[in-house]
């Protein structure tokens, strides 16, 4: 099994499963071809809680703001499942993910690195069609034994990493980040959501402004707001059936300023 994410929308990802089936009888799956544009963060935001959910695979990553530049290409392994993408970070949270929920961590640290050697590309600003789908196709056919040839792949020590931006715990609340906004208007934050879990039915305030804390959306009349914590175990600021990144007035990188009342 292949998995494609990328920020391309339409109809480049077509051009990547063209590769692919020429490469490979690999089963694809689209994960999203819509994160937002050269937003690293935000994908790795959403690989990191989705591909925990697939079964051992070649997940193909291509958000990629440097392409065409020096930055490497990378495959990490992370217990059974091998990330394939550019060197940016993108790749780092899901494969420590992975690798925590692996029987067999593959290093100390859960994840092994390694540098792609490629040919100079057929172009310099689609390197998901000419370097990350004939890749992908390699590790998936070959296995482990893709990176123990030495032909291709090479070890490597130390890679681009990407941490979220931690909260602070103060005595009245919690200071915290916007990371993502969902399609449904939710502002996931970086606020881990056992702040909450003695303050269902109370009320807060988020950057000076009323909600109550509820454990779901439909708790509270339509287009009213509330704080809550989403399926990822953060805090989410939304209001039910409206758009929580308008009526409370942030977005992504917006400081978060949670109260309790």
């Amino acid at each position: 099994m292949i998995t494609l994410s990328s920020d391309f929308g339409a109809p480049y990802p077509a051009a990547m499963k063209g590769v692919l089936t020429t490469r490979t009888d690999a089963r694809l799956i689209d994960v999203s071809h819509d994160f937002p544009r050269q937003d690293v963060q935000a994908a790795a935001f959403w690989l990191r809680e989705i591909l925990p959910s697939f079964p051992p695979a070649v997940h193909l990553v291509v958000v990629d703001p440097g392409v065409g530049t020096d930055r490497a290409a990378l495959a990490v392994r992370a217990g059974e499942h091998v990330l394939v993408g550019p060197d940016n970070g993108v790749l780092i949270p899901a494969a420590r993910e992975l690798a925590d929920g692996a029987d067999e961590p593959a290093e100390a640290d859960g994840i092994e690195v390694f540098e792609y050697r490629y040919d100079d590309p057929e172009s310099v600003t689609f390197h998901g069609r000419d370097v990350f789908a004939p890749m992908a196709a390699t590790v998936h056919e070959a296995g482990l034994g893709a990176f123990e040839s030495g032909d291709r792949f090479g070890c490597v020590e130390a890679c681009e990493d990407l941490a979220f931006p931690e909260p602070t715990t103060r005595d009245d609340g919690v200071d915290g980040e916007v990371l993502v906004v969902d399609d449904f208007g939710n502002a996931i934050t970086n606020v881990p959501g056992e702040v909450l879990t003695d303050r269902f039915g109370e009320a807060v305030t988020v950057n000076g402004v009323w909600a109550p804390a509820r454990r779901t959306y439909a708790t509270v009349e339509a287009d009213n707001r509330l704080v809550t914590v989403g399926s990822h175990g953060n805090v989410e600021l939304a209001v039910n059936r409206g758009r929580g990144e308008e009526r409370f007035s942030v977005s992504p990188g917006s400081r978060v300023r949670l109260r309790w009342t």
